[in-house]
Protein backbone atom coordinates (compact mmCIF):
# COMPACT_ATOMS: atom_id res chain seq x y z
CA UNK A 1 0.00 0.00 0.00
CA UNK A 2 3.02 2.39 0.40
CA UNK A 3 1.03 3.85 3.53
CA UNK A 4 4.09 5.76 4.44
CA UNK A 5 3.39 7.83 1.64
CA UNK A 6 0.66 9.42 3.36
CA UNK A 7 1.92 10.75 6.36
CA UNK A 8 5.14 12.20 7.89
CA UNK A 9 6.86 11.16 10.57
CA UNK A 10 9.38 12.60 12.84
CA UNK A 11 11.05 11.75 16.63
CA UNK A 12 7.69 9.64 17.47
CA UNK A 13 5.58 11.91 16.22
CA UNK A 14 3.18 11.62 13.10
CA UNK A 15 1.80 13.91 10.98
CA UNK A 16 -0.29 14.67 7.49
CA UNK A 17 -0.65 17.70 5.09
CA UNK A 18 -3.87 18.37 3.38
CA UNK A 19 -2.69 16.78 0.06
CA UNK A 20 -1.33 13.65 1.93
CA UNK A 21 -4.84 13.33 3.70
CA UNK A 22 -6.91 13.82 0.28
CA UNK A 23 -4.41 11.45 -1.78
CA UNK A 24 -5.76 8.75 0.65
CA UNK A 25 -8.95 9.46 0.59
CA UNK A 26 -9.13 9.48 -3.39
CA UNK A 27 -6.70 7.42 -4.48
CA UNK A 28 -6.80 4.37 -1.51
CA UNK A 29 -10.00 4.64 -0.30
CA UNK A 30 -11.80 5.43 -3.28
CA UNK A 31 -13.50 8.19 -0.98
CA UNK A 32 -14.92 11.54 -2.51
CA UNK A 33 -16.77 13.08 0.46
CA UNK A 34 -16.01 16.66 0.46
CA UNK A 35 -14.57 16.74 3.74
CA UNK A 36 -11.25 15.21 3.05
CA UNK A 37 -11.27 17.97 -0.37
CA UNK A 38 -7.98 19.67 -0.38
CA UNK A 39 -9.35 23.31 0.17
CA UNK A 40 -12.66 21.87 2.08
CA UNK A 41 -12.94 24.59 5.05
CA UNK A 42 -13.82 21.80 7.53
CA UNK A 43 -11.21 19.45 6.29
CA UNK A 44 -10.16 16.19 8.05
CA UNK A 45 -7.12 13.52 8.30
CA UNK A 46 -9.39 10.14 6.79
CA UNK A 47 -10.25 8.34 10.10
CA UNK A 48 -9.09 4.85 7.65
CA UNK A 49 -5.58 6.62 7.12
CA UNK A 50 -5.44 6.25 11.12
CA UNK A 51 -6.42 2.84 11.08
CA UNK A 52 -4.40 1.90 8.41
CA UNK A 53 -1.26 3.21 10.46
CA UNK A 54 -1.84 1.54 13.35
CA UNK A 55 -1.87 -1.18 11.91
CA UNK A 56 0.96 -0.80 9.82
CA UNK A 57 3.12 0.07 12.92
CA UNK A 58 1.29 -2.14 15.77
CA UNK A 59 0.20 -5.54 13.59
CA UNK A 60 -3.20 -7.13 13.42
CA UNK A 61 -4.63 -8.55 16.41
CA UNK A 62 -7.50 -10.77 16.41
CA UNK A 63 -9.88 -7.81 18.25
CA UNK A 64 -9.18 -4.50 17.73
CA UNK A 65 -11.84 -1.64 18.48
CA UNK A 66 -10.95 1.82 17.61
CA UNK A 67 -13.21 4.78 18.50
CA UNK A 68 -12.52 7.84 16.95
CA UNK A 69 -12.96 10.75 19.52
CA UNK A 70 -11.47 13.60 17.93
CA UNK A 71 -10.82 14.78 14.11
CA UNK A 72 -7.66 15.31 13.23
CA UNK A 73 -6.38 18.63 10.98
CA UNK A 74 -3.52 19.18 9.12
CA UNK A 75 -0.62 19.90 10.61
CA UNK A 76 -1.34 18.03 13.80
CA UNK A 77 1.39 15.79 15.93
CA UNK A 78 0.38 13.24 16.90
CA UNK A 79 2.45 10.89 19.49
CA UNK A 80 2.79 7.43 19.09
CA UNK A 81 2.50 5.39 22.13
CA UNK A 82 4.42 2.48 22.97
CA UNK A 83 2.87 -0.94 22.25
CA UNK A 84 0.29 -2.21 24.56
CA UNK A 85 -3.23 -3.72 24.77
CA UNK A 86 -4.95 -0.34 25.54
CA UNK A 87 -3.50 2.59 23.24
CA UNK A 88 -4.13 6.41 22.41
CA UNK A 89 -3.59 9.09 19.83
CA UNK A 90 -2.81 12.40 21.34
CA UNK A 91 -1.35 15.52 20.32
CA UNK A 92 1.51 17.75 21.72
CA UNK A 93 -0.94 19.62 24.01
CA UNK A 94 -2.60 16.34 25.20
CA UNK A 95 -5.73 16.08 23.16
CA UNK A 96 -6.78 13.23 22.37
CA UNK A 97 -7.94 11.63 18.97
CA UNK A 98 -8.23 8.05 18.53
CA UNK A 99 -8.30 5.47 21.00
CA UNK A 100 -7.26 1.38 20.05
CA UNK A 101 -7.85 -1.59 22.52
CA UNK A 102 -6.50 -4.59 20.70
CA UNK A 103 -6.34 -8.26 22.36
CA UNK A 104 -5.58 -11.89 21.68
CA UNK A 105 -3.15 -13.34 18.97
CA UNK A 106 -1.33 -10.38 16.84
CA UNK A 107 0.55 -10.82 13.59
CA UNK A 108 3.03 -8.55 11.61
CA UNK A 109 2.62 -9.93 8.52
CA UNK A 110 3.11 -7.40 6.21
CA UNK A 111 0.71 -8.92 3.57
CA UNK A 112 -1.99 -10.22 5.70
CA UNK A 113 -1.72 -6.64 7.02
CA UNK A 114 -1.98 -4.31 3.70
CA UNK A 115 -4.75 -7.16 1.95
CA UNK A 116 -6.98 -6.39 4.61
CA UNK A 117 -6.46 -2.60 5.09
CA UNK A 118 -7.16 -1.84 1.53
CA UNK A 119 -10.21 -4.55 2.07
CA UNK A 120 -11.34 -2.27 4.76
CA UNK A 121 -10.54 0.99 3.83
CA UNK A 122 -12.18 0.39 0.38
CA UNK A 123 -15.46 -1.08 2.36
CA UNK A 124 -15.66 2.02 4.76
CA UNK A 125 -14.67 4.36 2.01
CA UNK A 126 -17.95 3.06 -0.10
CA UNK A 127 -20.22 3.52 3.04
CA UNK A 128 -21.27 6.63 1.59
CA UNK A 129 -22.98 7.35 -0.59
CA UNK A 130 -23.18 3.07 -1.56
CA UNK A 131 -24.62 2.28 1.97
CA UNK A 132 -25.58 5.32 3.49
CA UNK A 133 -27.74 7.05 1.04
CA UNK A 134 -30.32 3.34 0.66
CA UNK A 135 -30.12 2.89 4.65
CA UNK A 136 -31.11 6.62 5.44
CA UNK A 137 -33.74 6.36 2.52
CA UNK A 138 -35.70 3.65 4.41
CA UNK A 139 -36.46 5.78 7.28
CA UNK A 140 -37.38 8.54 5.27
CA UNK A 141 -34.55 10.70 6.18
CA UNK A 142 -31.64 12.50 4.82
CA UNK A 143 -28.40 14.24 5.15
CA UNK A 144 -27.83 17.56 4.64
CA UNK A 145 -26.97 18.38 0.63
CA UNK A 146 -25.61 21.09 0.97
CA UNK A 147 -23.17 19.42 3.40
CA UNK A 148 -23.32 15.57 3.20
CA UNK A 149 -21.21 14.74 6.21
CA UNK A 150 -21.32 11.49 8.08
CA UNK A 151 -18.94 11.16 11.26
CA UNK A 152 -17.33 8.22 11.36
CA UNK A 153 -17.38 7.11 14.96
CA UNK A 154 -16.40 3.78 15.72
CA UNK A 155 -15.20 0.35 14.37
CA UNK A 156 -14.34 -2.73 15.39
CA UNK A 157 -12.84 -6.07 13.82
CA UNK A 158 -12.98 -9.89 15.23
CA UNK A 159 -11.31 -12.45 13.76
CA UNK A 160 -11.80 -16.48 14.32
CA UNK A 161 -8.14 -17.32 12.92
CA UNK A 162 -4.66 -15.68 11.76
CA UNK A 163 -3.65 -18.09 9.26
CA UNK A 164 -5.59 -16.34 6.26
CA UNK A 165 -4.18 -15.13 3.14
CA UNK A 166 -6.72 -12.68 1.17
CA UNK A 167 -9.37 -11.78 3.43
CA UNK A 168 -12.45 -9.50 1.89
CA UNK A 169 -15.58 -7.66 3.09
CA UNK A 170 -19.28 -8.50 2.46
CA UNK A 171 -21.85 -6.62 3.76
CA UNK A 172 -23.98 -7.98 6.44
CA UNK A 173 -26.48 -5.60 7.97
CA UNK A 174 -27.15 -2.29 9.16
CA UNK A 175 -28.88 -0.87 12.41
CA UNK A 176 -30.10 2.77 12.15
CA UNK A 177 -31.65 4.83 14.96
CA UNK A 178 -32.79 8.03 14.31
CA UNK A 179 -34.03 10.39 17.17
CA UNK A 180 -35.51 13.96 15.36
CA UNK A 181 -32.23 15.60 13.65
CA UNK A 182 -29.92 13.01 14.77
CA UNK A 183 -28.79 9.46 13.79
CA UNK A 184 -26.74 6.43 14.71
CA UNK A 185 -26.12 3.89 12.19
CA UNK A 186 -24.15 0.54 12.60
CA UNK A 187 -22.96 -1.11 9.55
CA UNK A 188 -21.78 -5.42 10.34
CA UNK A 189 -19.66 -7.00 7.75
CA UNK A 190 -17.93 -10.36 7.22
CA UNK A 191 -14.43 -11.02 6.60
CA UNK A 192 -13.73 -13.93 3.90
CA UNK A 193 -11.25 -16.14 3.03
CA UNK A 194 -11.15 -18.45 0.91
CA UNK A 195 -14.89 -18.50 0.25
CA UNK A 196 -15.23 -18.88 4.78
CA UNK A 197 -16.80 -16.38 6.99
CA UNK A 198 -13.59 -15.55 9.26
CA UNK A 199 -14.41 -12.80 10.81
CA UNK A 200 -16.63 -10.44 11.70
CA UNK A 201 -16.92 -6.49 12.55
CA UNK A 202 -18.84 -2.92 12.92
CA UNK A 203 -18.41 0.14 11.26
CA UNK A 204 -20.19 3.07 13.79
CA UNK A 205 -21.45 6.49 12.28
CA UNK A 206 -23.27 9.21 13.74
CA UNK A 207 -25.45 11.95 11.65
CA UNK A 208 -26.38 15.39 12.58
CA UNK A 209 -29.09 18.09 10.59
CA UNK A 210 -31.47 15.10 9.56
CA UNK A 211 -34.18 16.25 7.65
CA UNK A 212 -37.23 14.28 4.88
CA UNK A 213 -35.86 12.56 2.19
CA UNK A 214 -36.19 14.18 -0.86
CA UNK A 215 -35.23 11.53 -3.61
CA UNK A 216 -34.19 13.71 -6.20
CA UNK A 217 -31.75 16.05 -3.83
CA UNK A 218 -30.05 12.48 -2.91
CA UNK A 219 -29.59 12.26 -6.74
CA UNK A 220 -28.07 15.20 -7.13
CA UNK A 221 -25.27 14.33 -3.99
CA UNK A 222 -24.64 11.33 -6.07
CA UNK A 223 -24.21 12.55 -9.86
CA UNK A 224 -22.45 15.51 -7.73
CA UNK A 225 -19.60 12.64 -6.19
CA UNK A 226 -19.32 10.94 -9.17
CA UNK A 227 -18.59 14.28 -11.02
CA UNK A 228 -16.12 14.49 -8.92
CA UNK A 229 -14.52 11.61 -8.56
CA UNK A 230 -14.53 11.33 -12.68
CA UNK A 231 -12.45 14.98 -12.62
CA UNK A 232 -10.00 13.10 -10.27
CA UNK A 233 -9.34 10.16 -12.08
CA UNK A 234 -6.97 10.50 -15.12
CA UNK A 235 -8.62 10.35 -18.73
Amino acid sequence: MLIDQYFTEREGKISFTREQGSNFAKQVADDFNPIHDINARRFCIPGDLLFSIILSKYGLSRHMEFGFTGMVLDGVELIMPEPAEDLALNDIEGKQYLTIRRTGECTHSASLIDTLTRAYVEFSGHSFPHLLIPVLAKHNVMINPARPVAMYESMSIDLDRLDITSPSLEFDHDEVVINGKRGEMQLAFHLIDAGEIVGRGVKRLIFSGLREYEKQAMEDIVISLNRRKADFLPH
